[in-house]
C-alpha cells in the first residue's frame, strides 16, 4: 500500500465530503417542493412548485461575459420569508454554560462538557497546531491559568433592558441602531424611454436591493441575540467559556450574545455577582456614564465627566423611570443600551437609602487609549509618542485623534498659502482646510498602527469625504482629493510616532527575510504562547459532482511572502495586547476582582476599577521590562543562523515606569 502525505489525504477527504453534500443538494432539489396558500377554487390544480432552483451563471468582468461559471441556488420567495421569520429557531450548539467551564489542561482538553474544544483557533494550520501540542505543558500554565480566568466570569441577563429591547424590537425596531423590521420599498419601474432616468432607477433599485438583504442579516443577527438572551433570561447565571485566535487574542466560544458583541448585547449584560458601590464605586458609574454618552464628554478629565453626569441627573432619572415614554434622553448616547443600563443602575444607587452600599452588577470599563500606538511606544520608549497616548500623566486625556488632526491642518494651512503653479495640491488643500477635524483622520490613524497602507488611507479618505459631499458630481476631483489628505495624514503620523514607524518596518523587514527562504514567522509571546503565521498560497484542485465542477483551493508549502511581511507588525503587536490582557486578569482572579476582557477594554465591578487600573498598570511595566525585541531578534538568528537580520532599530529613553502615575493610561 502506498503511502501518502497528509496534504493529499486532506485534499483526498475534503473532495469526498463536497461530492457527498453536492449529492444531498441534488436530492433536496429534486424532492422538495412547496405548496402556496390556497386563493384558487377547488377545481383548479394546485399550484405545487420547487423550493429551490439550481442554475449555473457566468462571472462578468469589464462588461463582458467571464468564462468561470458559478453555481446558484435560489429559493422560493415563500421559503425565504419563512427562513427570515425562523432565525430564532436555528440550533446553536456553543451556547453560554450554566455550569462553570471545565479548566483548560490541554490542547483539547477544557471548556465545554461534551462539545468539541481547542484552546486555539487555528483554521487548519497544520503547523501552529504541532507549535502548541509540542511546547511543555508548564510553558502553558500562564495562559491556560488567563482562559479559566475569563471562563469563569459569571455573567446574567439584565432582564430590565432586556424588556426595553422587546419592546422596541415588537413596535418594528428603528430605534437606538436596531434594524428596520420593514424593508425598503422597491422603487417602480418609470414609464419613460429616457435612457438616463432608466439607469438611475436600475442604480436605485440595485441600491435598495442590496439594503433589504442588509436588513434581512441584521435581522436574523438581532433575532438570534434575542433568542439567546430569552433562554438566558431566567438563569440566576452563566458563563463563557474562552479560547484563542491564533495570535493569542481571547474570545467566547459562543458567537452570538456575549460581551464582545454591539451594545445591544452589552446593554443585555451584566455580572451575576454584585457588590457594594463604596465612594470610589459610585465615583466610577457617573465617570462610565458620560464615557457611554461619548460624544467628546468622554475626552474630558474625570473631574469633567463627573459633573457632566451630576449635571444631567434629571434625564438620567427620567430614562431610567420611563424609557420609551419620556424625554429619551438616553437615545443620543453613543451606546444607547449601555446607557440605560447605567442610567437604571445609577438611578437605584442615588435614590438608594445609602448609594454606597447600594450593590451594583454593572460591569465598568478602562479602555486603552490608541492602544496599539500604547504597545508600539513602550516597545520603542518613544517620549513624544508616549505623550500622545496617555502613558505619561496629564491633567486631561491626551487625545492622539486631535493631535493628528491638528498637525494636518498645519501642514495643509502651509501648503494653501503657495503658489499652484508651485504647489498643485495648493487649490485642494484649501478645498479641504473646513473638512480637517478629528473623525476625518481617526480610521486612517487607528488602522495605521496596523499596517494601514497608503492606497488603504486614501479609499478610507474617500469614504469620509463622499459621507461629506464635499466635491459633489467629480470623481476624479474626489479621487485626488482623498490622496492629498492621505499623503498629509500619513506624513503627519509619521513625525508623531517616528519610532513605532522604525520599528514597523524593522519587523516587516525581518518578516520578509524569514518569508523569502519559504518560512512562515513564528514567535513566542511573552506569557509562553507560540505563534505561526498561516498565510500559505492556495492551490488548485478540481471535482467533478452530481450538479457542477468545483474549484478547490487547498494551502500548499509555499508561505505568501507579502502576507507574511505585511502581517507580521500588527500581529505581533496584538500577541503582545493579549499577554497584557491575561496577565491582568490573572492578577485580578487572584486578588478576588471579577474580571472581563475585550482586547484593549478591560471589565470589572465600579468598586474595585481603581485596583484593576493599578494592576494593569504594573502588569503593563511588567510586560515591557523584559527585552521584547532583543528576544524576539535572539529567536530568528537561532532558528535561521544563516540570514542576516537588520539590526534593532534605536530607541530613546522613556521611563516605562512614568505609565504607574498616568491617570488616563486606560481610562
Amino acid at each position: 500500500m502506498m503511502s501518502q502525505s497528509p496534504g493529499v489525504s486532506t485534499i483526498k477527504l475534503r473532495s469526498d465530503v463536497y461530492w457527498v453534500g453536492a449529492k444531498l443538494i441534488q436530492l433536496l432539489l429534486e424532492t422538495a417542493y412547496i405548496q402556496p396558500p390556497i386563493h384558487h377554487s377547488f377545481s383548479a390544480p394546485p399550484d405545487i412548485r420547487p423550493a429551490f432552483i439550481h442554475t449555473v451563471k457566468s462571472v462578468f468582468k469589464d462588461g463582458k461575459k467571464g468564462s468561470k461559471p458559478y453555481g446558484v441556488i435560489q429559493c422560493d420567495p415563500l421559503v425565504w420569508e419563512g427562513l427570515e421569520k425562523s432565525a430564532r429557531h436555528v440550533l446553536i450548539p456553543y451556547m453560554p454554560m450554566v455550569v462553570p467551564p471545565l479548566d483548560w489542561i490541554a490542547y483539547d482538553k477544557g471548556a465545554y462538557l461534551f462539545l468539541p474544544s481547542y484552546i486555539m483557533r487555528t483554521h487548519g494550520s497544520r503547523r501552529q497546531r504541532v507549535a502548541l501540542k509540542s511546547v511543555p505543558k508548564d510553558q502553558l500554565e500562564t495562559v491556560f491559568e488567563a482562559l479559566n480566568t475569563l471562563g469563569n466570569t459569571k455573567w446574567r441577563i439584565n432582564q430590565k433592558v432586556l424588556s426595553i429591547i422587546d419592546r422596541i424590537w415588537a413596535s418594528g425596531g428603528s430605534l437606538a441602531g436596531l434594524v428596520d423590521l420593514e424593508n425598503i420599498p422597491v422603487p417602480e419601474e418609470p414609464d419613460t424611454d429616457d435612457a438616463s432616468e432608466i439607469r438611475k432607477w436600475k442604480w436605485n433599485l440595485k441600491s435598495v436591493r442590496k439594503s433589504n438583504v442588509e436588513r434581512h442579516s441584521q435581522r436574523c443577527d438581532v433575532v438570534l441575540k434575542l433568542a439567546v438572551a430569552g433562554k438566558m433570561k431566567e438563569e440566576e447565571g452563566f458563563y463563557y467559556p474562552h479560547n484563542l485566535d491564533f495570535r493569542g487574542r481571547a474570545y467566547p466560544m459562543h458567537p452570538h450574545l456575549n460581551h464582545f458583541g454591539s451594545d445591544l448585547c452589552r446593554g443585555i449584560l451584566e455580572f451575576a455577582e454584585g457588590r457594594p458601590l463604596r465612594a470610589s464605586g459610585l465615583r466610577w458609574l457617573k465617570i462610565h456614564m458620560a464615557n457611554l454618552y461619548a460624544g467628546g464628554v468622554d475626552k474630558l478629565s474625570y473631574e469633567g465627566r463627573i459633573a457632566f453626569t451630576e449635571n444631567h441627573l434629571v434625564d438620567i432619572f427620567d430614562s431610567a423611570d420611563r424609557p420609551l415614554e419620556g424625554g429619551r434622553w438616553w437615545l443620543n448616547a453613543e451606546d444607547p443600551f449601555q446607557c440605560l443600563a447605567a442610567c437604571m443602575n445609577l438611578t437605584e444607587a442615588l435614590r438608594s437609602s445609602s448609594p454606597e452600599d447600594y450593590v451594583s452588577y454593572m460591569p465598568v470599563h478602562q479602555d486603552g487609549s490608541c492602544n496599539g500606538f500604547q504597545h508600539y511606544a513602550a516597545l520603542g520608549r518613544d517620549k513624544l509618542g508616549a505623550k500622545g497616548v496617555n502613558l505619561v500623566a496629564g491633567n486631561k486625556p491626551a487625545d492622539v485623534y486631535s493631535d493628528i488632526a491638528k498637525r494636518v491642518l498645519e501642514i495643509m494651512r502651509r501648503d494653501a498659502e503657495k503658489d499652484p503653479s508651485i504647489e498643485p495640491n495648493a487649490p485642494r488643500a484649501k478645498l479641504l482646510l473646513d473638512q480637517v477635524d478629528r473623525k476625518l483622520v481617526k480610521q486612517t490613524v487607528m488602522t495605521s498602527v496596523y499596517g494601514v497602507t497608503y492606497i488603504g488611507a486614501r479609499d478610507q479618505m474617500k469614504r469620509r469625504l463622499k459621507e461629506r459631499d464635499v466635491i459633489a458630481d467629480d470623481d476624479m476631483e474626489l479621487f485626488a482629493a482623498a490622496c492629498y489628505a492621505a499623503k498629509v495624514t500619513m506624513t503627519a503620523l509619521g513625525e508623531m510616532f517616528e519610532a513605532a514607524r522604525s520599528i514597523m518596518s524593522w519587523l516587516g523587514q525581518c518578516a520578509k527575510i524569514i518569508a523569502s527562504e519559504n518560512q512562515p514567522v513564528q514567535w513566542t509571546t511573552p506569557v509562553g504562547l507560540p505563534v505561526v503565521q498561516p498565510y500559505r498560497k492556495l492551490g488548485l484542485r478540481r471535482v467533478k459532482t452530481s450538479l457542477q465542477l468545483l474549484t478547490l483551493r487547498p494551502e500548499t508549502d509555499e508561505v505568501m511572502v507579502n502576507k507574511q511581511t505585511t502581517a507580521f507588525p500588527p500581529n505581533f503587536i496584538h500577541s503582545l495586547d493579549g499577554s497584557h490582557m491575561m496577565m491582568t486578569a490573572i492578577a485580578c482572579k487572584r486578588l478576588g476582582l471579577c474580571f472581563a476582557g475585550v482586547h484593549d477594554s478591560y471589565w470589572t465591578h465600579a468598586c474595585d476599577v481603581d485596583e484593576m487600573n493599578r494592576i494593569l498598570r504594573e502588569k503593563f511595566v511588567e510586560v515591557y521590562e523584559q527585552p521584547i525585541l532583543e528576544n524576539l531578534l535572539e529567536s530568528f538568528q537561532a532558528s535561521f543562523p544563516k540570514l542576516e537580520f537588520p539590526p534593532l532599530p534605536e530607541r530613546g529613553d522613556f521611563d516605562l515606569r512614568d505609565v504607574l502615575e498616568s491617570r488616563y493610561f486606560f481610562n
